[in-house]
């Protein structure tokens, strides 16, 4: 179902894969879009159990792409550091395929208090005043992974055996 992945000594392993997705701030959606043209669009999420979470509108480009076509990707970069003397780049980087669903309104409160806690690093009342003024023009959407994988640059393999 899914390509075996080209170069496989480059490949992360599904931990270090799950540690990127942890750590990572913004992440990169692929949908596909209006005239099936690919629509990517870069957000911030949170992940747990392997499943992403982010918040949006209700309505707009990738709402309206999620609605016909559940199908997504998700990439996070983790390193991506240009190494001119080597015409390259030290890179670290997930792919998670999986299928969105968008979730209802009364399911979305504690995905939202997990969102505001990894971004927003305020007393909870402050946070939760925020979270009933604008709850009514969100949507949140879980991204169920079915497949991920993970590639790393070759000199991060040659640090870790120089042999």
């Amino acid at each position: 179902m899914f390509r075996p992945m080209r170069r496989k000594n480059q490949e992360l392993t599904f931990e270090d894969n799950i540690e990127i997705l942890k750590k990572g701030k913004t992440g990169i959606l692929a949908v596909l879009g209006d005239n099936e043209y690919p629509y990517t669009v870069p957000l911030n999420y949170f992940y747990i159990d392997n499943k992403i979470y982010f918040h949006c509108a209700k309505s707009g480009h990738k709402i309206d792409a999620i609605r016909k076509n559940t199908k997504v990707s998700f990439c996070v970069i983790d390193k991506d550091d240009i190494v001119p003397e080597k015409y390259g780049t030290d890179y670290k980087s997930v792919i998670a395929f999986g299928r969105a669903r968008i979730m209802e309104i009364d399911e979305m409160m504690p995905f939202i208090r997990m969102f505001t806690k990894k971004y927003c690093p305020f007393d909870k009342e402050t946070i939760q005043k925020t979270i009933d003024k604008e709850f009514k023009l969100l949507c949140m959407v879980e991204i169920n992974i079915e497949h991920i994988t993970g590639k790393q640059a070759i000199d991060y393999i040659r640090k870790k055996d120089p042999s």
